[in-house]
């Protein structure tokens, strides 16, 4: 076990991560911020309270999006469904992705396809926590990144947040 993230990295990284989502964007009117069920839900609802924090007053767009049966691996095994909750169009805007580990790419093009049910964005970005970037098996890269690894395949990266940190074993 080697921890990659201790609590007060972990914090600095998602503050990091809320700055520079911010940069690359004219205002919050147009932007909407989707967190992954169910791993990539609190990275998100901490970046989210970041940037509400950052812009008192401006309206944050925030939703869930499960992505359970649009995944490839459905027939492999049983999926337990999470809630998606997007109370908002994502029509013509830029969506930001946030999920916590970006390992093969399978989920975040999972994601790619349920969000379409929703409406066509402008644009689509990719936040994630950490990137494990040797082991992509489909050609799908973060706009934004945490903290990137490398790591074998037999290893796993896990964020746990009741201990706040960010660990490989």
């Amino acid at each position: 076990m080697k921890t990659i993230l201790d609590k007060e990295q972990l914090h600095l990284t998602l503050l990091r991560l809320s700055h520079q989502l911010m940069e690359n964007q004219s205002g919050l009117s147009d932007v909407v911020f989707i967190g992954i069920q169910p791993r990539g839900v609190k990275v998100a609802s901490r970046i989210v309270e970041n940037i509400r924090s950052l812009y008192p007053g401006d309206k944050v767009q925030y939703g869930l999006l499960d992505i359970t049966f649009y995944r490839d691996d459905i027939r492999k095994e049983l999926h337990v469904a999470n809630k998606t909750d997007m109370l908002f169009s994502i029509e013509n805007k830029r969506v930001v992705l946030i999920d916590d580990v970006l390992y093969t790419g399978r989920t975040i093009r999972a994601a790619l396809d349920a969000i379409q049910d929703f409406g066509r964005p402008k644009k689509v970005e990719l936040c994630v926590l950490v990137d494990r970037r040797f082991n992509r098996e489909l050609p799908i890269q973060p706009d934004y990144c945490g903290k990137a690894i490398d790591s074998m395949i037999s290893q796993k990266v896990k964020v746990e947040w009741d201990k706040e940190a960010v660990v490989l074993y």
